[in-house]
């Protein structure tokens, strides 16, 4: 495969994992919206960016608004992380990198995928944050998160397993691994910055992750914050754990193979292996939870580069020949 396509591929499932995780925290941030205290919306803010790590684009958040104020807050803050154009991670411009890459790469995938993708970007790239917020904002990202949704469900329902395949893959398990892990490190931030570990912020965080059931099948109803931790690192079970996410890393490189330089695809492969050691053998036994995983965040961008070098832009393998006296 060429190593523009596979670099096309690969960015098209982490833009799309990219926006489907933010989508999912938008669309449960204005569900609170209705009847949650301020302090509660803005500790949702608070994790949201925490997660994004930049500050918001319109200003720092203000805790001690009224209701009214928060309101008006969330009106620019949820404009900043949907529609901002000069805002790399905002949902909008994720379908569109997601969208131009798919256009570089249309020998590649199905035609059902380009249309699963196409449509909702060309309703989403004349959209703005009004036309959203007069009526039911949470119902506008549940249907991009179903959007998202039916792209991976086309993708894997038509999508030859090829190495194409294996690429978007890659790069949707990478991105998530470390949009997770960013989160869980903002979780924890957030709380104690608020000073209040009330157990509805680590409801809501279980109920993100599809994890709140799981949880109480494993540890009953009493919330605590260190096994619903454990919980969203380390079980293999559940889909969104950083687990999965690093046993789907081990199995996409196993499957798309060695690149052109062995010494750079055994770097890779190590790399994995040293996620895998974090979450095996680390994680257990670290007091410092938050710091080991900043650490992990910074192996995900470590092997992100390290895929990049290997598989996108390795340099160009040329063989010679001796003919005639004459070297081709």
């Amino acid at each position: 495969m060429l190593s523009r396509s596979a670099s096309g591929l690969y960015w098209i499932g982490r833009y799309l994992e990219r926006a489907g995780h933010l989508t999912r925290l938008m669309r449960q941030q204005t569900e609170s919206l209705v009847d949650s205290p301020v302090r509660d919306i803005y500790f949702g803010w608070h994790r949201i960016y925490g997660a994004l790590g930049r500050q918001p684009h319109p200003g720092p958040l203000d805790l001690e608004a009224d209701d009214s104020y928060t309101m008006a807050d969330s009106f620019t803050l949820a404009d900043d992380v949907t529609f901002e154009p000069t805002a790399q991670d905002s949902i909008r411009n994720c379908f569109a990198q997601a969208r131009e890459n798919a256009r570089q790469v249309r020998h590649r995938i199905s035609a059902e995928m380009w249309i699963a993708l196409n449509r909702p970007y060309l309703r989403l790239r004349d959209m703005e944050i009004q036309d959203i917020w007069a009526s039911t904002p949470e119902q506008f990202y549940a249907t991009v998160e179903a959007d998202i949704d039916t792209f991976r469900g086309v993708s894997s329902s038509t999508m030859y397993r090829d190495q194409s395949w294996h690429f978007i893959r890659l790069g949707s398990f990478l991105e998530r691994a470390e949009l997770v892990a960013s989160l869980l490190g903002a979780q924890i931030a957030a709380v104690r910055l608020f000073e209040v570990p009330a157990d509805a912020y680590w409801t809501s965080l279980l109920r993100l992750y599809y994890a709140f059931e799981a949880y109480q099948k494993g540890d009953g109803l009493a919330l605590d914050a260190e096994r619903v931790l454990d919980l969203l690192v380390s079980n293999p079970q559940l889909p969104d754990s950083l687990s999965v996410s690093v046993l789907g890393l081990h199995r996409e490189l196993s499957s798309i193979g060695e690149g052109p330089d062995r010494t750079a695809t055994a770097q890779v492969r190590s790399q994995v292996d040293h996620l895998s050691d974090l979450l095996r053998s680390a994680w257990p036994r670290t007091a410092d939870r938050e710091g080991l995983l900043a650490e992990f965040r910074a192996a995900c961008r470590r092997l992100h580069d390290l895929v990049t070098e290997t598989y996108f832009d390795h340099p160009v393998v040329t063989h010679r020949t001796h003919i005639g006296g004459f070297d081709q």
